[in-house]
């Protein structure tokens, strides 16, 4: 009763709403005083007698929510943590999902896939010293875990044997579950978070993240849990519900990211390409994938090998962050790459880096590397006559609409209004297989040819149902051959595209919001922004705001609190050649600006110095959008520009 009055007192002290605190403490008190959290406690305590009231209300003022990349968050003590008992929780609402799905299978099953994560508490949150259930914890143990209470509600599991020294990557699970006829899987992963993190990823028996409304259905079924029924691993085993997910379903995922292949083989060394995983598991994927069609990757070394603490990763594990890439890129230096080639740890976004005429090399963005590998695989399959006659590309709201110009312009139907999140172009696939149609598109599965977000996602197969980096990584080396071939580059091929269609210019900007305050400021922003949305920014007119939680828009009534987050986007429109939109990121604490600035294609006439020009106007123009709209979103937070 002290320790509850005292975190009472303390939670008094910060801004927030006290139906969180309220939440806070009824869930601290459950986790203080009833035996199955008894682990946990000595930890618990220390974090009151630190007065850590802000972390200690982050921590429980809920159950770690489901966002555009399943459960995801920091590894720790309490609902809002990573830990045994939430993913216990979570599975055991899955368990009870399926059942209802499924009322007339007796025999489920589930695929479950990890990653190379290992908690070691690297951000120092919790006392060395006291025992702490989480210390050490490892995505294999937690996977085992996850196993032990599917089959203990009867449920049969397909997973690495306990002595496995290979992962099963994001898109391998998704191809596995669709192979072996699954019922659903998870996968225990926090992709390209920080090393302290994990997650869980829940799949349907498409081999896709579920939607709305059954990732609320889900989400409720989950918040209802009362016991998590478990076994203990060893009686699990014995029980002959545990399958081993054997090399056969690995090949088959791997022939059918070579099948995707559109140009001849590389001769020796006519084309070089230097591949890291980042301490992930893409050595199996994307780097075995490339060896197999001819090409001779070159791995960065010291960030091969799977590491749960990405110990040779500069700044983070994503293939995004420039940062990231400069082991990658200093081998490149040192062997004349033609192509720099990265996955992230659970193998599903590719980066890429590119090398220009004058020997330096070029990160390319999300939006670059979706472009080229659209435009590339549409070119080929309409020159070998191989292009549907209605094919379909689909995207989401804030990917460049360039990728749009580039689809219609081979005659593609494309869905580009998509909210952020691979399970939403997962989502127009299930539509298309069960009625031939999604809103005014029509067509299968079969005329899907590509598929791709900003966040360095793209899907090259409707065969899978979640973003691929090993097919990716494979069409991305086969245009840097094609260019290779011309005598070009892959950056040759960007401007080329550029020209034609006119150069699109991103800018993202992240406002990093940390901890139950910078939620509230988040929302705080959100809601005005909303409520109040500018009628100028950087001196252009708005001239057009939609709310993607307009229950009178596009995607009608909001159906559950999992849709009011996927929808929570803002977008405007500032003019013909300008858009903007803002959301709270679905996997991580801040929220994400993004801008768009576009000029019209190159014309005949139109010298070099005056396309440049236009192009670095342009540049300046986004960035100056981009700056005037930070400082507006950070002052409707309530907080003050540095």
């Amino acid at each position: 009763m002290e320790l509850h009055e005292a975190v009472r007192t303390g939670f008094a002290t910060i801004q927030a709403g006290e139906s969180l605190k309220a939440a806070a403490l009824r869930n601290l008190e459950r986790w203080l005083t009833q035996p199955e959290f008894a682990g946990y406690r000595p930890q618990i305590e220390w974090l009151i007698s630190q007065q850590q009231w802000s972390g200690l209300l982050e921590r429980f003022f809920q159950v770690l929510p489901f966002g555009t990349g399943g459960r995801r968050g920091p590894v720790g003590i309490g609902p809002n943590r990573m830990n045994d008992w939430t993913l216990g929780a979570s599975v055991q609402g899955h368990c009870e999902y399926l059942k209802e799905k499924f009322p007339n299978v007796d025999d489920l099953h589930v695929v479950i896939a990890y990653d190379v994560r290992r908690f070691e508490d690297v951000g120092r949150n919790y006392h060395p010293d006291l025992p702490n259930p989480v210390l050490h914890r490892t995505s294999r143990l937690f996977a085992e875990a996850a196993a032990c209470v599917y089959i203990a509600n009867g449920i049969h599991v397909h997973m690495l044997p306990a002595d496995a020294t290979r992962y099963i990557a994001t898109p391998e699970l998704s191809f596995a579950i669709r192979h072996l006829r699954a019922h659903g899987g998870l996968n225990v992963s926090a992709s390209h978070n920080p090393p302290d993190d994990n997650g869980g990823k829940f799949y349907d028996e498409n081999g896709a993240q579920p939607v709305a409304p059954d990732d609320q259905i889900m989400s409720d079924l989950v918040e209802q849990v009362g016991a998590i029924r478990s076994l203990p691993w060893s009686e699990a085993v014995r029980g002959g519900k545990m399958h081993v997910l054997d090399a056969p379903v690995h090949r088959a995922y791997i022939d059918l990211c070579r099948k995707q292949s559109l140009i001849p083989a590389p001769k020796f060394d006519e084309v070089k390409v230097v591949f890291t995983p980042l301490h992930g598991v893409g050595g199996a994927t994307a780097f075995e994938v490339l060896e197999l069609s001819g090409f001779r990757p070159r791995p960065v070394a010291e960030q091969f090998n799977p590491d749960g603490l990405f110990s040779n990763v500069t700044r983070s594990p994503n293939p995004e962050v420039p940062e990231a890439l400069d082991r990658a890129i200093a081998l490149a230096n040192e062997v004349e790459a033609d192509l720099v080639l990265a996955t992230d740890p659970d193998a599903d976004r590719i980066g890429a880096v590119a090398r220009e005429h004058n020997g330096g090399y070029r990160c390319l963005s999300g939006n670059e590397i979706a472009c080229l590998v659209a435009y590339f695989k549409l070119d080929h399959l309409t020159r070998q006559g191989l292009l549907p006659a209605s094919p379909i590309v689909l995207t989401t709201e804030v990917t460049t609409r360039l990728l749009t110009e580039i689809a219609r312009r081979f005659g593609a139907q494309v869905v580009n209004y998509l909210p952020v999140g691979f399970k939403h172009i997962a989502e127009v696939l299930r539509r298309l297989d069960e009625s031939g149609s999604y809103e005014d598109i029509t067509g299968s599965p079969r005329d899907y040819v590509f598929g791709a977000e900003e966040a360095h996602g793209i899907l090259v197969t409707a065969e899978m149902r979640d973003k691929d980096a090993a097919s990716a990584a494979l069409l991305l080396a086969e245009a840097a051959l094609d260019q290779r071939r011309r005598g070009q580059n892959l950056v040759d091929l960007l401007e080329k595209i550029h020209q034609q269609f006119g150069y699109f210019r991103n800018e993202l900007r992240n406002l990093v919001m940390t901890g139950i305050e910078g939620r509230f400021r988040m929302q705080t922003m959100m809601d005005s922004l909303r409520r109040e949305p500018p009628v100028q920014v950087a001196d252009r007119q708005v001239t057009r705001f939609e709310d993607l939680q307009n229950v009178e828009g596009r995607f009608g009534p909001l159906q559950g609190a999992t849709d009011e987050a996927s929808r929570n986007v803002l977008l405007f429109d500032l003019g013909a050649d300008a858009r903007l939109a803002v959301r709270p990121s679905g996997t991580e604490p801040k929220a994400k600006v993004y801008v768009e600035v576009r000029t019209r294609p190159r014309s005949p006439k139109q010298s070099e110095a005056a396309w440049q020009d236009a192009c670095r106007l342009a540049t300046e123009e986004s960035k100056r959008i981009a700056d005037a709209f930070q400082k507006l979103a950070l002052e409707r937070a309530g907080i003050a520009p540095s």
